[in-house]
């Protein structure tokens, strides 16, 4: 009795150290909103309401093992959902905005699986609205492809990120194709650098993705072929820098998209700022640029602003305003099947809350 009394002692013990080892975070947002969107559309405007106005609405997992030596195991399974009608994001994904696992340590570390992209998380770092909201710049910045995938995110991919020195960081990635006999379609390459120290913050970040799909405002505006696809190639660089009484934002990126016999280029500005008015309130406002360089009358301008007031830590509310004016050849953020020359306009307010 007394040695089986011993036995389960040590069990638990052991046990005990293991768990310890071990931590698992669940966690999410929920963010609904009412929204108003003006884009052109014949059939009048458009009085929602949406899910993940200012941050996707989502519940993820993630968790690390320590495996002794200064070496772990780290996961993260997100879920994104729609708040407003309770189905799935990303395409019915259930783990659509990322699901990876991977080794880290003092190299640095290795994750395989879906993730963001060099170029998302250089963006979001840079644009005052986060990609979210009414200023969005995602939806602008390269006319607009910025928001889906594979710029956004990337399949079967096996990315190294490096640890922090001196506030330098970098990471390179590669998505595969996974297609027979050639293992340059479909592939993405993805390279990112930063410096982060005191009030500066500088990104970089590099994507090459080989026939990455085109949206029907692409296509059509530019004349292209429907439903068709190119080698994307993306290079971005921003900054911001915090005054104190308020925050800089500034970005520059290129883009071409290759297609056999043609290049589309096109380049994209940001100016923006982000001022704390209160202990809770913050404003936000932004300018960008869409131009399609070889292309004429293919300008787009987009002006935001937006506001957001804390409640709490984990709850806040928010509300933004955009205001998109297209020239006559080009038709970002405006409806399907737009012909050119569109104003887009969007207004939104809601409420944000994680955990």
């Amino acid at each position: 009795m007394k040695k089986s009394l011993i036995a389960l002692a040590v069990l638990g013990a052991v046990a005990g150290a293991a768990s310890a080892q071990t931590n698992v975070t669940i966690y999410g947002v929920v963010d609904a909103g009412i929204g108003y969107r003006d884009n052109g559309n014949p059939a009048g405007k458009t009085l929602s309401q949406d899910s993940g106005v200012q941050s996707g609405s989502r519940l993820g997992f993630k968790g690390s093992e320590d495996l002794g030596g200064g070496l772990s195991a780290i996961f993260t399974l997100e879920n994104g959902f729609n708040v407003d009608d309770g189905s799935l994001a990303q395409g019915g994904r259930l783990f659509g905005r990322q699901a990876w696992v991977g080794l880290n340590g003092g190299f640095g570390a290795v994750k395989l699986g879906r993730q963001t992209t060099a170029l998302y998380n250089a963006l979001l770092q840079v644009d005052p609205f986060q990609i979210n909201l009414a200023g969005n710049a995602q939806r602008v910045f390269g006319y607009g492809l910025y928001a889906a995938d594979p710029l956004s995110r990337t399949d079967n991919t096996i990315s190294y990120s490096t640890p922090n020195v001196g506030g330098f960081s970098g990471s390179v990635s590669y998505g595969f194709g996974e297609q027979a006999g050639d293992n340059s379609a479909k592939r993405n390459v993805g390279v990112g650098a930063a410096y982060v120290n005191g009030p500066l913050n500088v990104q970089f970040a590099y994507q090459d993705s080989a026939t990455a799909g085109l949206t029907t405002q692409v296509t059509s505006t530019l004349g292209l072929p429907a439903a068709a696809t190119a080698d994307l190639k993306a290079a971005f660089i921003g900054a911001t820098y915090n005054f104190g009484v308020a925050k800089a934002h500034l970005a520059f990126a290129d883009n071409k998209l290759e297609l056999a016999g043609e290049t589309v280029k096109d380049r994209n500005w940001l100016a923006g700022v982000s001022v704390p008015v209160s202990a809770a309130g913050t404003v936000l406002a932004s300018y960008i640029r869409n131009d399609v360089r070889n292309a004429d009358n293919a300008q787009s301008d987009q002006y935001a602003i937006g506001y957001t007031h804390a409640l709490s830590k984990r709850t806040n509310l928010y509300t933004s305003y955009s205001y998109l004016k297209n020239d006559s050849n080009v038709a970002v953020n405006a409806y399907s099947g737009a012909t050119g020359g569109e104003t887009v306009r969007v207004v939104n307010v809601g409420v944000r809350h994680s955990f």
